[in-house]
C-alpha cells in the first residue's frame, strides 16, 4: 500500500479559514473566487499528494454551501473543438452537465452557465439552448475588446462593460470550468466591473491547488505539474513579482506572471486600489502547509511523472499532442532521473508479451497486461480468444484476492459463448472477445449460482488504487472501464490491430 504523505482533513479547515478571510476582509461584499485545477474527482492531486481526497474541494465548499453559489465557464471554442476531459474521456460540453449533476447532488447552488468568448457557431447555439431549456441560466461573455493592452478600454463599457451581468447574492461566487482556457479570469474581472458600477465592494482571488508556491522550484510535486500541462507550455518560474516585495521566494508559472501586471492594473482601474503585489498573493492555497511526509510525496510525483510519459507518448500515436509536447513530457522524466521502465508493472507486463512471442507463434499478437496488487505483487493477464487482456488481468487478480485457484473457472464457457454468439451474430461486432466491462458483468451474474464467482466479484472494490500497465492501446471502452473502477491504467503506444476504425 502506498504510504500516505498529505493530511485531507487539515486541507479543508485550513483552505476553508483562508476563504473566509478573504471574504470578510474589509469593507468587501463578496468574493469572486476563481477555482484553478479540477473541483471534483482531482485525480492528478490525489495520485501525487497520497492521502489528498480527490473531493475535498467540493467538501470544502459543502462547508460554505450556505454562503456560496457557482457560476460555470466553458470558452465557445471549445465546445467547436470537442475539446476532451482526458481522464474522463468526455468532451468539455459534457463536463459542464456533469458538474451540474454533482453540485447539485451536493446541494451546491448553481448559478449559471457562462460561454465566454462567444462564437455563433451551430455547435455552441445547441449547447445553449439544451441548457436553456432545462432551466439552467445561460450568459454569453465576448472577446474583450482592448485585452491584454489597453487597459482603458478593457475597463469600460465597449470592453466588460459588453458583458451581461451575472445577477449573484451571495458572498462567494466561485467561478470554475471544465478545464484550463475557460475563462474564468475575465469572468471574474467582468463581474468586478459591473459590481463597482453598481456600488459594491467586491474582491477577486484564486484557489489554486499546483504548483505549490512554498515547495522548491524543481521539487517533483511542481514538476508533475509541468508534466500534466506539458500540451499547454506551462513552466513553473519563480515569483518575481513577489520577491521583490517581499523577499521571499515563491512559486508561480508562467502565464499567471505573464498576466499579472495587466490583471493588476485592470483591478486598479476598477477598485481604485493596488490589493495584490504578486500571482502569489491572489493565490488561495494551503496545500503545502498539509504534506506530512515529503519523501513519500516526492516518491508518488515522480511515479507521475513517468506516467505522463508512458500516456503522452500514446496521446502522440493517436495524433492528439505535438511532438514537441512529447519532448518536453521526455525532458522532465529525465530531469527527475527517472525512466518508464521504473513504474513497477511496465517491464512484467512486456517481458510476459515477449516471452510469448518468442515460446509459441500462435502469440505473435499477444497483448499482455500487468495489474500491481495492494500487497505489491504483480498480476498479469493476456488477450485469448474469449476475452481482452485488461479483462483477463482484472479477473486473474480479483481470483488471486479471493484465494480461488487459478485454473478454476468462475465464469462458466457456455456464458462465454453465448456472449460471442450475441456480438457475433446480433450485434455484428467484427471482434468477439470480451472486453472489461462484459467479463464485469459476466462474473456479476454468475455470482447468482457460483460461490466462486460471488467471491471474487466481492473482491473488485479492492482493486482501487492499483497501478496496470498493458503493452497495446486500450479500447476507449476498456480504458473508461479501469478508470470507473478506480484502477490507473497506462499502455506503450502500440495497436492491437492495422485497423484505423474497428480497432
Amino acid at each position: 500500500m502506498q504510504r500516505k504523505g498529505f493530511d485531507s482533513e487539515k486541507y479543508i479547515e485550513e483552505q476553508s479559514k483562508y476563504i473566509l478571510e478573504r471574504i470578510n476582509h474589509g469593507e468587501s461584499e463578496r468574493l469572486y473566487l476563481e477555482f484553478g485545477g479540477k473541483l471534483v474527482h482531482d485525480k492528478h492531486a490525489m495520485r501525487v499528494l497520497p492521502g489528498f481526497d480527490e473531493n475535498a474541494k467540493i467538501k470544502l465548499l459543502e462547508k460554505l454551501k450556505d454562503q456560496a453559489e457557482i457560476i460555470i465557464c466553458i470558452y465557445s471554442g471549445d465546445i467547436i473543438n470537442s475539446k476532451t476531459r482526458q481522464d474522463f474521456g468526455i468532451t468539455y460540453d459534457l463536463e459542464v452537465l456533469r458538474l451540474i449533476d454533482i453540485f447539485r447532488k451536493h446541494d451546491l447552488q448553481i448559478n449559471s452557465v457562462v460561454v465566454t468568448r462567444y462564437e455563433d457557431a451551430p455547435a455552441v447555439n445547441k449547447f445553449i439552448n439544451r441548457l436553456e431549456r432545462r432551466d439552467i441560466k445561460t450568459y454569453k461573455h465576448f472577446y474583450t475588446k482592448g485585452y491584454p493592452t489597453d487597459v482603458d478600454t478593457i475597463v469600460s463599457e465597449e470592453g466588460y462593460g459588453a458583458n451581461a451581468y451575472i445577477e449573484v447574492s451571495k458572498p462567494l461566487a466561485v467561478v470554475t470550468g471544465p478545464g484550463g482556457g475557460s475563462g474564468k479570469l475575465a469572468t471574474c474581472l467582468s463581474q468586478l466591473y459591473h459590481e463597482y458600477k453598481r456600488g459594491n465592494k467586491v474582491r477577486y482571488a484564486k484557489f489554486e491547488t499546483f504548483p505549490i508556491w512554498n515547495l522548491p522550484l524543481k521539487h517533483p510535486v511542481n514538476i508533475a505539474y509541468e508534466a500534466a500541462t506539458a500540451d499547454l507550455k506551462d513552466v513553473n518560474m519563480i515569483d518575481s513579482f513577489h520577491l521583490e516585495t517581499y523577499g521571499t521566494k515563491a512559486v508561480n508559472y508562467n502565464r499567471d506572471l505573464e498576466v499579472f501586471p495587466v490583471v493588476k492594473r485592470i483591478i486598479e482601474k476598477i477598485t481604485g486600489k493596488a490589493e495584490y503585489q504578486s500571482p502569489t498573493d491572489m493565490g488561495v492555497n494551503r496545500v503545502g502547509f498539509c504534506i506530512t511526509d515529503d519523501e513519500a510525496v516526492r516518491e508518488a510525483a515522480i511515479q507521475e511523472i513517468i506516467r505522463r510519459f508512458i500516456i503522452a507518448k500514446c496521446d502522440y500515436k493517436k495524433g492528439k499532442i505535438t511532438e514537441e509536447a512529447l519532448e518536453r513530457s521526455e525532458l522532465l522524466m529525465k530531469e527527475v532521473g527517472a525512466k518508464e521502465e521504473d513504474r513497477n508493472v511496465v517491464i512484467p507486463a512486456r517481458e510476459y508479451a515477449e516471452k510469448k512471442r518468442r515460446c509459441d507463434k500462435k502469440y505473435v499478437n499477444v497483448v499482455v497486461m500487468a495489474l500491481e496488487m495492494p500487497d505489491g505483487t504483480i498480476v498479469t493477464g493476456r488477450s485469448s480468444r474469449r476475452m481482452v487482456a485488461a479483462a483477463a488481468a482484472v479477473l486473474n487478480a480479483v481470483k488471486q484476492l479471493a484465494g480461488i485457484d487459478d485454473d478454476r473457472y468462475v465464469i462458466a464457457p457456455n456464458v462465454f459463448s453465448d456472449i460471442q454468439d450475441l456480438k457475433a451474430n446480433i450485434l455484428k461486432h467484427d471482434r468477439t472477445s470480451l472486453n472489461v466491462e462484459e467479463i464485469l458483468t459476466a462474473l456479476s451474474i454468475s455470482a447468482e449460482i457460483n460461490a466462486c464467482a460471488e467471491k471474487a466479484s466481492q473482491m473488485l472494490g479492492a482493486l482501487a488504487g492499483c497501478k496496470a500497465h498493458c503493452t497495446a492501446i486500450l479500447s476507449e471502452r476498456d480504458e473508461q472501464t479501469l478508470r470507473s473502477m478506480g484502477i490507473d491504467v497506462t499502455c506503450d503506444p502500440e495497436y492491437v490491430t492495422t485497423n484505423l476504425y474497428f480497432s
